[in-house]
């Protein structure tokens, strides 16, 4: 039951953390498709189609239509924009801007960069956040990482801890030489897996003046360790890279690169409570989105090879700026929050067993706070707005963009 348990989930973030916890490489990889450059032509789905490329992936075509989950704002203008990483990947960007001017603050707007959920795309979870947040006075942008979504990157369905944090950085560079933004008031946004990446990108990037992590996950503590860590040992690790090395021989030999698969479908009955909140928000019209991977095939199955091998939040404790976690109490991933926390500050979280259900429970210390929603799940961080801490984000960013 156990290893069952562990697949569902893993299922969800990727095909390294999967091999990880669970070292029999699961067999559905080569039957959910594959996406290469040598195949990708007549393998895409109708999603993928929808974007044209150039051989380097650096030219894009994007969907001029609103296909969001969630309903368009009267308060901010939409539009899309294009930027490249330092890597040459160009990344594809929704852009909210406040209709209301008067919220500008000497003819600049402060502004916020957007990504994650691990696996989703800007249509999703962080499009919503950064239209919120627009709607409260600022500019925000919510992009694909590199290898996803509307974005370029080849082969597709990759991921990078180096890339995706320079993804951040490059959406900094982007913000940073708009003339209606001021670049001295920059912050960032990472959900689910993206809040590692932001933590590991503010680590590095002394433009950004703040930063919020929501719902967070450390892809590269998953990865190497399992969930709950419960693969911590040189023992697990040694098989999960002779699994993940095993499928990257046979990509090669076939020419393709095997999907894991997103999101467990069809439900099973017995499935652990976690794995059932993102079957209901990737896999429902709550939050299915076409383009992304986790509604849909998944990560490449040997994407996650140097998530296993580099580890994130490495300088975390050297971030001088303001950072937030936030979590909720009945996340399963609330401990990744916390280790990050104790990354920071020195200091354990020690979140009460119970919380007041009637108010939010945070502790702080300088500039770092981790902040625990009571009765909130991981995925109620995505979308429910009556969940997430919305103007605790607005006093957040308005007082350290300043």
């Amino acid at each position: 039951m156990k290893s069952r348990f562990l697949k569902a989930a893993l299922a969800v973030v990727s095909a390294c953390t999967l091999m990880a916890c669970c070292p029999e490489k699961e067999n559905n990889a080569a039957a959910q498709g594959a996406a290469t450059p040598a195949a990708q032509s007549a393998t895409e789905t109708a999603s993928a189609a929808q974007q044209t490329k150039d051989e380097n992936m650096n030219k894009l075509t994007l969907t001029a239509e609103w296909d969001k989950v969630f309903p368009k704002s009267d308060k901010v203008e939409h539009s899309k924009v294009t930027f490249k990483n330092h890597f040459g990947i160009e990344l594809a960007a929704d852009m909210f801007v406040p209709k209301d001017t008067s919220l500008k603050a000497n003819g600049k707007f402060p502004a916020i960069a957007v990504s994650g959920p691990f696996g989703a795309v800007k249509e999703q979870s962080s499009g919503l956040y950064a239209q919120q947040m627009a709607e409260r006075g600022f500019l925000t942008i919510a992009f694909d990482p590199s290898f996803t979504g509307e974005s370029g990157g080849e082969p597709r369905y990759m991921n990078s801890p180096d890339i995706n944090t320079e993804d951040f950085m490059a959406s900094v560079d982007f913000l940073s030489t708009r003339d209606n933004v001021d670049p001295e008031r920059i912050g960032i946004i990472g959900i689910c897996g993206w809040g590692g990446m932001a933590i590991n990108a503010a680590g590095i990037d002394t433009r950004v003046k703040a930063t919020v992590a929501s719902t967070m996950y450390d892809m590269s503590r998953v990865s190497a360790n399992g969930y709950f860590d419960a693969a911590n040992n040189a023992d697990a690790r040694n098989e999960a890279r002779k699994a993940l090395m095993d499928q990257r021989t046979k990509d090669f030999k076939n020419g393709t690169y095997d999907l894991a698969g997103g999101v467990v479908d069809p439900l099973p009955d017995d499935a652990p409570y976690f794995v059932k909140d993102y079957y209901a928000y990737y896999k429902t019209p709550r939050g299915y989105h076409k383009r992304s991977l986790n509604s849909n095939k998944g990560w490449a199955a040997s994407a996650g090879t140097s998530l296993m091998n580099t580890k994130l939040l490495a300088y975390a404790d050297e971030i001088r700026n303001p950072v937030l976690i936030i979590h909720g109490e009945k996340a399963h991933s609330r401990y990744f929050g916390e280790g990050a926390f104790e990354k920071m500050t020195g200091k354990k979280a020690n979140v009460p067993a119970k919380l007041d259900a009637t108010k939010n429970w945070s502790k702080t210390v300088g500039n770092k706070e981790l902040l625990v929603i009571p009765g909130a799940s991981h995925v109620d961080l995505y979308d429910n707005l009556e969940k997430i801490p919305f103007e605790k984000l607005n006093e957040f960013f308005k007082t350290n963009l300043k």
